[in-house]
Parts: structure tokens; C-alpha cells; sequence
């Protein structure tokens, strides 16, 4: 069978743990921090950390939260490290076009989907958490996420609720159909949209255990075929936002962010905090609950991947 090769780089520091789970052919998952620097506000950030670290743990799999630290590329960051992206000001967002400068510059660093991907395979974890990833955003500029390039190239597989739902989803499964990136939805036949369960939109194929997802994501690699899976996560009933109520929401945070001229970078946080502030508090509720139930599913694929 023909896995993906980590491609060795001395500009990254594997903490021992993690080190020595994969030179023992242990599952390992790897965690992005952009969460933790831009996506929750502190303690929140330090809290769903730890928690999703202990999900994969309790899975009997290694966690392996990636960022950069002064400059410095670390796959398996510390909890002093993970409080400092957690704290400091003037983190930079990190994906593929990034690395150089944070690491030149000696900067701190949250690695997004894509750059947390770029990571895990040179390292060579197979599998990574999320909570939901980029995509096409909504409107007529066709601003598309680096996270849809990477999926297309980089051979990790991305455990996800979806993409986040203040994106145009549909623009963003077409994008990732022809770039041949396969979407599964784990014990579901529709993509989820973060928040909420369902998007409504179809996946490529509904899987029901981790040991399915395991097989496709063999047979892809072992087929020679470049990028990665993405497995979708719905949030349960009980947490979820009613598909309606969120899109009014974002309706509304989007208004406000051509009022206010955000754009670029800035767009995504942005409107994450507004439909926080619009939904008081329960999009980070579900946010939350997302994330720890991710990084659950992924410990069982990384698991069932032996």
C-alpha cells in the first residue's frame, strides 16, 4: 500500500510524545490553534484545547496540537505554549503562504486548516481535527479559502463539521468536487453546516463507522491519488442550531460587516463574533460541542487506520 511519506523538515519540533508515537507506528491526530489565537475568546480558547486533547487521548491516540512559537514550528505544543498563542497579541493566522515570515520574523503563529495540514504531513500524521473548515465565501468577489487548494494536495485526512456555515456551501462543494476531493459524511447523507447539522447538501457517500472511513481514505492513498478526505461531523439535535435561525443570523452579521468595511482576513472572525453576539452565546456553545466531538471521530479513524 501506498501511504504518504512525511517529507522531513529540521524547521519543526515534534514534542517527544508525539515523536515517539509515530516512529512506533501509533495513531496520532493533529489539532490546528487557529481556534485557540482567533477563533474563541480566552479561558474558552485554553478550556476546548485541553478538551479536545483529552478526547483523543481517552481514544487510547496521541494529540498533536500544531502552531508556532516565537518563530519556531511545533507539532505537539505544550499547555505554556498553547496559553501563550491563547494570550498574546498579534498572533498571525498561518497557512501555506505564511510560514516564511512568521518563521523569519520569529513571530507567534496559529496554524489554520490548511496550514496545520502542511504540517501533519511532513511530520506524518495522517489524520486531523477541525472544527469546520474554509471555503468560498459568500458573494461575487469569489474569495476562496487557502483550506480548498490544500485539500486538493496535501495527503492528510481533515475530520470537520462541515465548512463554516457563513460561507456559500454550495460554491464550496462544487470547488472541492472538481478539485476530486471526496466528502463522507459520518452517519450522514448531508454535508453539515458547522452550527448546524444539515446543510441539506448531499455527500459523496454516507459512512457509519470509523473503520469505513479508515478503508476509503487506504484506498485513495493506496490508489496514488494527491490530497485529502474530508469526513463530516454533524453536531447532535440537542446542540444544534436550527438551520433557519442560523442563516438569519448570518444574514445579519454579513450586513454588518459590509456596513463596518471589513474584509479580507478580518471577514471570518468577524462574522463568527457577530453571530455569536446575535445568537447570545449559543453558536459557541454549538462551537464547542463541535470540536470535542471532531476530535473524538478522528482518534477512532486515526485508531481504526492502525
Amino acid at each position: 500500500m501506498s501511504e504518504p511519506q512525511p517529507v522531513p523538515n529540521k524547521l519543526i519540533r515534534i514534542a517527544p510524545e508525539v515523536a515517539a508515537a509515530l516512529a512506533d507506528g501509533k495513531p496520532v491526530v493533529a489539532l490546528e490553534s487557529t481556534v485557540i489565537s482567533h477563533g474563541l475568546p480566552y479561558p474558552q480558547n485554553v478550556e476546548i484545547a485541553a478538551r479536545c486533547e483529552a478526547a483523543i487521548r481517552q481514544e487510547g491516540v496521541i494529540p498533536a496540537t500544531v502552531g508556532i512559537v516565537a518563530g519556531q514550528v511545533v507539532a505537539g505544543l505544550s499547555r505554556d505554549e498553547i496559553e501563550t498563542l491563547a494570550t498574546a497579541k498579534g498572533v498571525r493566522k498561518v497557512s501555506r503562504r505564511d510560514f516564511g515570515i512568521a518563521i523569519a520574523r520569529k513571530e507567534h503563529g496559529a496554524t489554520t486548516v490548511a496550514g496545520t495540514m502542511i504540517v501533519a504531513h511532513q511530520v506524518g500524521i495522517r489524520l486531523f481535527s477541525t472544527g469546520g473548515i474554509g471555503g468560498v465565501h459568500r458573494g461575487q468577489d469569489g474569495d476562496i479559502s487557502a483550506d480548498l487548494p490544500e485539500l486538493s494536495q496535501t495527503p492528510v485526512a481533515v475530520v470537520c463539521a462541515g465548512a463554516k456555515a457563513i460561507l456559500d456551501l454550495p460554491r464550496t462543494l462544487e470547488w472541492l468536487e472538481t478539485a476530486g476531493v471526496p466528502v463522507l459524511g459520518y452517519r450522514t447523507e448531508t454535508f453539515p453546516a458547522f452550527y448546524a447539522a444539515s446543510s441539506g447538501l448531499p455527500v459523496d457517500v454516507c459512512i457509519d463507522t470509523p473503520e469505513e472511513a479508515a478503508a476509503i481514505i487506504r484506498a485513495r492513498w493506496a490508489f496514488d491519488l494527491t490530497g485529502g478526505v474530508l469526513i463530516g461531523v454533524p453536531l447532535p439535535e440537542s446542540v444544534a442550531m436550527p438551520r433557519e435561525e442560523l442563516e438569519q443570523a448570518i444574514e445579519q452579521a454579513l450586513a454588518s460587516a459590509s456596513r463596518d468595511g471589513i474584509k479580507g482576513k478580518a471577514v471570518t472572525p468577524y462574522l463568527l463574533a457577530e453571530v455569536s453576539k446575535i445568537t447570545e452565546g449559543r453558536s459557541i456553545t454549538a462551537n464547542l460541542a463541535l470540536l470535542e466531538q471532531n476530535a473524538r471521530v478522528a482518534a477512532r479513524i486515526a485508531a481504526a487506520m492502525g
